[in-house]
């Protein structure tokens, strides 16, 4: 019999992945993978509920075959242009006889930070401590056990839209699942292809997907700052059929196959030829023009993240460079990209220690969130917003059963 078991879902912009684990110690045992079209989407955002689901029960049912396991509950990626973040201070007083700080002193800090205001239509997904600080002694990465009055946390604090959270519920529940816990896509990423040495010294994280294109920075081994552009791969296609006038599935064939983030990076020049539309001749095109294309949009998209390294105060900490994953650093020249526009080291992510299974089937930039979504996520909260539903929802189901007994009722005394 197979225990702890754990599974996730990536509801991707393109894509929709589904991974089954089983936790092994301190190793996590791929059992089963599924990967279904996503239509249902847009930027992270549910488009269309009925398709999320439909692609959700294609990447589970394939997941479920290939583990042997049916599984209820699932780690839900999160992401989108509505996730914020903040960072709030925070203390509570030690109160036992002893002064000993304990689990339950943690807890307590964990709960008063639920009581922070935010917007009325934003909801905490994260609570992760960066640091605590003991009678003013800071740089403690866990106090339980110290001798103190006081005990203040340093948090990093992600919001999402609580729309967005239900939206993306709802389609999990059609599907026939229940959301387990929300979990940042970049914090998903993290943990599968970030190396603990570049958490301590200073990184960022940059997962380009389809629709979204996911930034963190981590220092000091805690998350510092996060980031949801909306500028992403499928945009680059559409610059693509746009300037050559194609369609999409072409323009996103010649992107995958002939395509570069650079012209430094092209080794030859060669022509390429398109097919013509409605029994037009064919075309020729250079791969030079194609790369110009694709470069315009990628520079963008690293020049607004740079800005943004530089606004949140982390550029001077970042000593371990970027590490890019997800399915746009597939991309050929990306990383050649990447160090000439932010000037740090750049190194492609792929999923690292797991154990046994299915591993490889996951060993690509491209699955980064959804193998991140069965390791052991930091500070994940299942929204107020989400358990509020579900009390109304179970609400309903008693009416209704009791309704339905009164009838049952009458007719028993009929």
């Amino acid at each position: 019999m197979k225990k702890n078991i754990v599974a996730g879902l990536d509801l991707g912009t393109t894509k929709v992945g589904a991974v089954i684990a089983e936790k092994n110690h301190d190793l996590v045992d791929i059992l089963g993978f599924g990967v279904a079209a996503s239509v249902g989407l847009n930027r992270g955002l549910v488009a269309n509920i009925a398709k999320t689901a439909e692609a959700i029960k294609e990447a589970m049912r394939i997941a479920s075959n290939r583990a042997g396991i049916d599984v209820e509950f699932v780690n839900v990626g999160v992401a989108g242009e509505h996730i914020t973040s903040l960072r709030h201070r925070n203390y509570v007083t030690i109160n036992n006889a002893e002064g000993e700080i304990t689990q339950a002193d943690l807890e307590r800090l964990r709960e008063d930070v639920k009581l922070i205001r935010i917007p009325s239509d934003r909801q905490i997904l994260h609570i992760i401590p960066e640091e605590y600080i003991v009678d003013d002694q800071g740089g403690i990465e866990d106090p339980i056990g110290m001798s103190g009055s006081r005990l203040e946390a340093v948090n990093y604090v992600a919001l999402a839209s609580i729309p967005a959270i239900q939206n993306i519920k709802r389609s999990v529940e059609r599907a026939g699942y229940t959301v387990k816990d929300f979990v940042l896509q970049p914090i998903a990423s993290s943990l599968s292809v970030l190396d603990e040495s570049e958490k301590d010294l200073g990184v960022v994280l940059i997962d380009i997907g389809g629709g979204t294109t996911d930034v963190a920075i981590y220092h000091e081994k805690s998350i510092k700052h996060t980031k949801v552009i909306g500028v992403a791969g499928n945009q680059v296609t559409r610059d693509i059929r746009e300037t050559l006038g194609i369609v999409t599935e072409q323009a996103e064939r010649l992107k995958k196959e002939y395509g570069y983030a650079t012209e430094s990076a092209v080794i030859k020049d060669e022509d390429i030829f398109i097919p013509g539309v409605g029994g037009r001749q064919d075309r020729k095109l250079p791969i030079s023009l194609l790369t110009q294309v694709i470069s315009v949009r990628m520079r963008e998209l690293f020049t607004i993240i740079d800005n943004d390294i530089r606004t949140s105060g982390f550029r001077s900490k970042i000593k371990a460079g970027v590490v890019l994953t997800g399915g746009g650093s597939l991309l050929r020249g990306c990383k050649d990209l990447a160090e000439e526009v932010f000037g740090y080291p750049t190194r492609i992510g792929v999923p690292e220690e797991f154990g046994s299974g299915l591993t490889g089937e996951i060993g690509s930039p491209e699955f980064a969130t959804v193998a991140g979504l069965v390791k052991d996520v930091p500070g994940a909260l299942i929204p107020e917003s989400v358990l509020k539903l579900n009390k109304k929802d179970s609400k309903k189901k008693k009416k209704i059963g009791s309704f339905f007994k009164k009838i049952v009722e009458i007719f028993d005394e009929l």
